[in-house]
């Protein structure tokens, strides 16, 4: 894995320790590398009301969004406990939506000196829903 890889995994670590997840008390923590060279971390946010929560890619992106930034290359997710934790499916669909070609690391609570599975986000959501789909948003059938 590249150095720049290994940093984004860092950083998506250090955003998991500002996690509030005071219900599951499971950390998560994001790093999204935007195509300006940017990176934008996000990190979960749970709420009394579950549907409420934010995941810590969602925030990233949103956050990313919000700052202007609408192409990515990368996204970095750092999970509590030794196996990577893969993202959610909302997570997956809206990763989707700004970069199917996306290399999407997932890390463990060791980061870079631990197991770090590599994909794109295409390969995580087979058969997706999409605007980019042949025949995406040509009426019914």
């Amino acid at each position: 894995m590249s150095d720049y890889f290994n940093d984004l995994v860092r950083a998506a670590c250090e955003a998991r320790l500002r996690s509030y997840s005071p219900y599951s008390r499971f950390r998560v923590g994001a790093a999204l590398l935007g195509r300006s060279g940017k990176v934008y971390t996000g990190t979960n946010v749970e709420n009394a009301s579950f549907g409420l929560s934010i995941c810590a890619e969602r925030a990233a992106v949103f956050r990313a969004v919000a700052e202007g930034e609408r192409e990515f290359e990368a996204i970095a997710v750092c999970a509590d406990g030794l196996v990577p934790t893969p993202p959610c499916g909302a997570c997956r669909q809206v990763l989707l939506e700004f970069g199917p070609d996306m290399v999407l690391l997932m890390a463990g609570d060791k980061g870079p000196d631990g197991t770090v599975k590599r994909y794109t986000v295409s390969e995580l959501v087979p058969e997706a829903f999409s605007t980019f789909a042949p025949g995406a948003g040509e009426g019914t059938r």
